[in-house]
């Protein structure tokens, strides 16, 4: 390969870490990018019905908590669709407890669909939605009382289509991929989904997103064949027009917890990535009316690719380094990725401390430490899973693999039915029975 590796890996490098500083700085490079990324502190009163939509497989641990808090949302007008697997025994009794609890907010529907996933859950209970809106919760979700109020008001204000809820994993401090993987997702709902939005290419985060019914009737629900079903219904109403707003307070995201165990993290990243490159494939990115649009489309899905391409050549190259006499001018331009990576490097140090003192979450000196040191074999790790993502593909193996979750991101009892007064306080609009459907 002679130095062309070398001289690859550090455009691919370079390339990434510009981008990323350029995405994960849109929301503070104004204070008009600040404040329109952000939910209304007056909203509007009440305007549409919602359906809640939570699909939970071997959920047992969380789900009861998760539907007991959607519950006592302050909306007027709302359902919760809890969706079991039929060979799910624990998850269907915790949501039927839920249901009970509830009984005129909460539905159970079971999936006897085989083999099983998210989008296929989703489509099931999409058939029975009655709310001019449809929301996707995850399971575990930690969800504030106020948010679809919330959401209710920009649908109103901006005319919205689509209106992508904040997100943001808490448990930093449970293992050394924690840190990187909360500052990730603080930086992707704060500042880098803002961004897509504007430039009318988005792809959707799979939970806290509210979409118009109407335009899932237009789908035909989710793709029950991509392992990013998320990512892909996005590319679609993007590439249909459809108005997609992003709304991000802290103070009402929906909170999460990072995968318990570092296979779990490696599996989940290998399904977003195949799913990326599913997307890729599919092409409907193609229909983006801008050139602009299908450029960053084509770079944002197809990322997969370049890292897993990174990894491979990056030990190739350090061969190289250290086995061959390389020319000056070549070794000197291998360390042009390095400026951006230190200014990368110092933005997440100033995210880490930001996000400390927004949620109220204490950073010790070793987590500025471990953020350091854990760069490096945080990216080897993403290469891995990207080229484990590429092999799947190549294969044909598109077997869903599942994400465990432990509720690591609650620092609260589970919700009791004394504790939860709201459903039976509450008269809504749109009549359910529980637990039978």
């Amino acid at each position: 390969m002679g130095y062309s590796s070398l001289i690859v890996v550090t455009i691919l490098l370079t390339a990434v870490a510009v981008s990323t500083l350029w995405w994960m700085l849109h929301a503070w490079r104004s204070k008009d990018n600040l404040d329109d990324s952000q939910f209304s502190e007056n909203p509007l009163d009440a305007a549409h019905s919602f359906t809640l939509l939570v699909p939970g497989r071997h959920e047992e641990e969380v789900m009861g908590q998760t539907l007991d808090r959607l519950a006592q949302q302050d909306h007027p007008d709302f359902e919760i669709i809890a969706i079991v697997g039929h060979d799910d025994p624990g998850t269907e009794r915790v949501a039927r407890e839920a249901a009970a609890r509830h009984p005129e907010l909460i539905r159970v529907v079971v999936d006897s669909s085989v083999p099983k996933n998210k989008p296929k859950a989703l489509n099931l209970a999409l058939q029975s939605s009655r709310g001019e809106i449809v929301g996707v919760f995850d399971a575990e979700d930690e969800v504030h009382p106020r948010l679809l109020t919330l959401v209710d008001s920009r649908f109103t204000e901006t005319d919205a289509d689509v209106v992508q809820g904040g997100v943001q994993l808490m448990n930093f401090q449970s293992s050394w991929w924690s840190l990187r993987n909360v500052l990730e997702y603080y930086f992707w709902f704060r500042s880098r989904l803002h961004f897509h939005a504007k430039e009318k290419f988005i792809p959707l985060g799979g939970n806290t997103v509210f979409v118009r019914k109407d335009w899932l009737d237009w789908s035909e629900g989710w793709d029950a064949e991509c392992l990013a079903e998320d990512c892909e219904l996005g590319v679609r109403l993007s590439s249909a027009g459809a108005k997609v707003v992003v709304a991000y307070s802290p103070e009402v995201v929906t909170r999460e917890e990072t995968p318990g165990t570092f296979v779990s993290l490696l599996k989940q990243r290998t399904r977003w990535n195949q799913g990326f490159m599913q997307v890729y494939g599919k092409g409907e990115w193609k229909k983006l009316p801008r050139l602009r649009q299908r450029l960053m489309a084509r770079y944002l899905l197809t990322m997969p690719f370049i890292q897993a391409a990174t990894g491979l050549l990056i030990p190739v190259s350090i061969i190289l380094i250290l086995t061959t006499k390389v020319p000056t001018a070549i070794a000197l331009v291998s360390f042009v990725p390095l400026a951006p990576t230190l200014v990368l490097l110092a933005v997440e140090f100033t995210g880490l401390r930001e996000f400390g003192r927004v949620y109220g979450q204490k950073v010790r000196a070793r987590d500025y430490f471990r953020l350091v040191w854990g760069l490096l074999p945080y990216q080897i790790f993403l290469a891995l899973a990207a080229v484990r993502a590429v092999f799947r593909q190549l294969k044909g193996l598109n077997a869903w693999e599942k994400t465990e979750h432990t509720g690591a991101h609650r620092d609260e009892v589970a919700t009791t039915p004394e504790e939860a007064p709201r459903a039976s306080q509450q008269e809504p609009a749109m009549a359910m029975t529980g637990g039978d459907r």
